[in-house]
């Protein structure tokens, strides 16, 4: 199972106002083909908190509707799986985060990956690099 970072959704569902670079559009084409094989039973997982990212944003960039759609598909779906996440949990990747210079989600994705055995993560979030016992996919010549 792989951890999936929020991007990956908002790449592949957001609708950019202008026109995207030829790197910004390989990126929303590869968010896409992953979330394709996640639509067609990939297992993946999240916290609430990368879910939490990915339904307000969809809201605010989308609409209500189609930010519950995608919460209804995320909640429900048997491949996807949601780790919670606890004020505990967050207090750990404080440290994490400021000895790394990342944010304190990517922290807390990275703890929960590794309470949970995995070490791959689909991301186009660069700071992942710093990460060394994380893979981080997909492994595009634009990140």
């Amino acid at each position: 199972m792989r951890f999936i970072d929020s991007n990956i959704f908002l790449h592949a569902f957001l609708i950019p106002s202008r026109q995207l670079t030829r790197e910004e559009q390989l990126i929303k084409d590869e968010a896409k083909a992953i979330v394709k094989r996640v639509e067609e039973g990939e297992e993946v997982a999240l916290t609430t908190v990368h879910l939490s990212e990915v339904v307000n944003i969809i809201e605010a960039g989308l609409d209500l509707h189609r930010s519950l759609r995608f919460l209804a598909w995320a909640v429900t779906s048997e491949n996807i799986k949601v780790y919670p996440v606890t004020a505990e949990d967050y207090g750990s990747a404080i440290p994490l985060a400021e000895d790394k210079s990342i944010s304190a989600n990517d922290a807390l994705a990275y703890l929960i990956m590794k309470a949970h055995g995995m070490n791959e993560i689909y991301t186009f979030d660069r700071h992942f690099g710093q990460l060394r016992e994380i893979l981080k996919l997909p492994h595009s010549k634009t990140q």
